[in-house]
């Protein structure tokens, strides 16, 4: 199949690696030249513009409607989209593959249907992994458009590989090959929706217990007494010096907390188990909060990946002004003075 893509990055330029060892052909654009480059040197065809990408759809004996698939940060995408859509025509399709709210989804898909153009949204989970292991899709659009990229939704996912089957697997549709169509426009991003939030979740779980089993040393170090420092009553309970490498190491083996992230975590700490070239800041990119947004609007409890969101906002800083307030508290009504770090 003959498709476009916009956007190079990381993601975007290994989605056309794997789409072009499928035996599709891959029209390419990006702002960076170079990224165009690198890529038309692998068997791409390099487009100058968005003008010439959807140009270069039209020939090459392509006489289907035209794909193009936009893989951009999300601030991006809208500007991009009304670019590509003045060069499209009734019948042909936009795809986006990053991470956008589906409710512009919505919005996108109502706007582009007026010129007769389709919209389909796909959630991709995969990373810098994506190029050997495949890619995870979440996909919303209608079925008609959705069938007609059936072929590139099947060279970019992983496939049933070493995964065990499940006994009622072959019934639900290409979702064990690792895509499927979740509904109508918007219900990919989604799904790739609440996928994220549960990733911050899990990313905080990991982090929180590997936290404490760093800190199971406590007992053996000197620390202060006052009124300030609540005492450690059992200074002996506490004399572990945990190799956290080691033990991340021995949960993917046959434990139940096992997963691919594990697995990147336990890489992690073989390579640094100090993880000194970390600052500790961790961003979000939307997801989370949109995640929060939905549980709100259904009335849906969600703890847990609340706190995973508000400590990424703690991480950044933002929760510096809350401790002065408490600070202040304390000092007004006991007197209590700030312990220097």
């Amino acid at each position: 199949m003959q498709l476009g893509m916009i956007g190079l990055g990381r993601m975007g330029a290994n989605m056309v690696r794997r789409l072009l060892k499928g035996g599709h052909t891959v029209v390419v654009f990006d702002v960076n030249a170079k990224a165009v480059s690198d890529l038309a040197g692998e068997g791409a065809i390099a487009a100058t513009s968005i003008a010439d990408l959807c140009s270069k759809l039209k020939v090459s004996g392509n006489a289907g409607p035209r794909h193009v698939w936009l893989m951009l940060p999300v601030a991006f995408v809208d500007s991009t989209l009304a670019e590509v859509a003045k060069n499209l025509a009734k019948g042909d399709c936009i795809i986006d593959g990053g991470n956008s709210y589906y409710i512009d989804d919505i919005r996108r898909s109502k706007d582009l249907a007026a010129s007769g153009i389709h919209y389909v949204d796909v959630g991709v989970s995969g990373g810098v992994w994506g190029l050997e292991r495949g890619y995870c899709q979440m996909i919303g659009g209608d079925k008609t458009a959705v069938a007609e990229l059936d072929s590139v939704f099947k060279t970019l996912a992983p496939g049933v590989g070493d995964i065990g089957r499940n006994p009622g697997g072959a019934a639900l549709g290409t979702s064990e090959q690792g895509y499927l169509h979740c509904g109508p426009v918007g219900a990919g991003h989604f799904v790739k929706m609440v996928h994220n939030g549960i990733e911050y979740g899990l990313m905080a779980a990991y982090a929180e217990g590997l936290n404490i089993l760093k800190h199971a040393d406590i007992g053996k170090h000197a620390y202060e007494k006052d009124a300030e420092t609540t005492p450690l009553r059992h200074p002996e309970h506490y004399q572990y010096a945990f190799d956290l490498a080691a033990i991340t190491e021995l949960w993917r083996r046959g434990s139940v907390v096992g997963s691919w992230l594990l697995d990147l975590t336990a890489q992690a700490m073989a390579n640094d188990p100090n993880l000194e070239q970390f600052g500790g800041r961790v961003s979000d990119s939307g997801e989370g909060r949109w995640t929060l947004s939905a549980a709100n609007d259904e009335g849906v409890p969600a703890p847990v990946l609340a706190a995973a969101l508000f400590g990424r906002f703690q991480s950044r800083g933002n929760a510096e002004f809350m401790n002065k307030v408490m600070s202040a508290q304390r000092f007004a009504f006991g007197g209590h003075l700030e312990k220097k770090h």
